[in-house]
């Protein structure tokens, strides 16, 4: 199962560096959940975020959801490994 869950996250990466909205915005939900991956909000908000400026308005709706359940301290970080995530790809 475990070899399994990891190929599904890979082939989720892989999708999510082609530029992909949609597949940031099911990164997103994956983190948020913890489906297939340790659940992890500001990774969840990270995705979202990148979904978001594509204009996807459900990632938006996501990204403000979680935000009420993070401190500004991981908003923070989360909008960093955004802007990261950024410049390297």
């Amino acid at each position: 199962m475990a070899r399994m869950e990891m190929s599904l996250m890979d082939s989720a990466e892989i999708a999510a560096s082609g530029n992909n909205a949609s597949a940031w915005l099911e990164l997103g939900i994956m983190y948020s959940i913890g489906r297939e991956v340790d659940q992890c909000l500001i990774s969840a908000h990270k995705w979202f975020n990148l979904a978001a400026m594509k204009g996807l308005s459900e990632a938006k709706e996501y990204r403000q959801e979680i935000a009420g359940e993070m401190s500004p301290q991981e908003i923070a970080e989360a909008q960093r490994q955004a802007r990261d995530w950024l410049s390297m790809h």
